[in-house]
């Protein structure tokens, strides 16, 4: 995929005032929205019915991001709502085949996420069935945190093998995204970043939005 997409992170919004969190964001390609049970990452954010609201409000599509166990059981729930995208963990679907094809009949991109330390090889057979990969650039469950650079190979390889198979499957990455590591990510073969502080923790978050496009793809936009 060619284009740049930018997906803010509400994990860093303020979550009293979210529809005007949400409104701040209006030039952004997705929100990405983070749910987590406090059971497969240590921390607990919103379920289902907020996500549905979030839904009713926001200018832009959802990009929903399970970080939680038994996803096989409840993803297909947020397909059902009409989120945009909904990505599952690698690491908490028993069939992701299965889920991966029941996300795309509810009318929902099928994304697959994998942690910093989970190899993308044993996946890759799974490509023609997603929509989005998704290589988590920190370990998943809270905002806030460095961007690790050891996940930088793995992004070439499945930009690589993206690219074997036509291109179709856009590459997102998660965690610790700014100006200046939007760039290596990017080089590496990303084109989908979700940036949380660096949006949030902006003056003006659709001008952070538009400098992350310019610094990931200067050439283009």
């Amino acid at each position: 995929m060619s284009r740049t997409c930018i997906h803010p992170s509400i994990l860093s919004a303020d979550f009293v005032n979210l529809e005007a969190e949400l409104g701040r964001i209006a030039t952004a390609d997705a929100v990405h929205v983070d749910v987590m049970d406090n059971h497969f990452v240590p921390n607990l954010t919103l379920g289902m019915p907020l996500v549905e609201r979030i839904l009713a409000v926001s200018p832009v599509p959802l990009d929903v991001h399970l970080m939680i166990e038994d996803a096989d059981r409840w993803a297909t729930g947020y397909a059902e709502l009409g989120c945009e995208s909904v990505t599952f963990h690698a690491e908490a679907a028993r069939a992701p085949l299965k889920l991966a094809r029941e996300l795309r009949a509810h009318g929902a991109r099928a994304g697959m996420a994998l942690r910093p330390a989970t190899p993308v090889e044993p996946y890759l057979d799974l490509l023609p069935e997603l929509d989005m990969l998704l290589v988590m650039t920190v370990e998943p469950g809270f905002g806030g945190q460095a961007f690790l650079d050891v996940t930088l190979p793995k992004i070439r390889r499945a930009a690589a093998a993206i690219r074997a198979g036509g291109g179709r499957v856009a590459l997102q990455v998660d965690g610790g995204i700014s100006e200046e590591t939007i760039v290596r990510a990017a080089e590496a073969g990303a084109d989908t970043f979700v940036a949380g502080s660096a949006v949030y923790g902006a003056a003006d978050p659709g001008a952070a939005i538009t400098a992350l496009r310019a610094a990931a793809r200067p050439d283009r936009g």
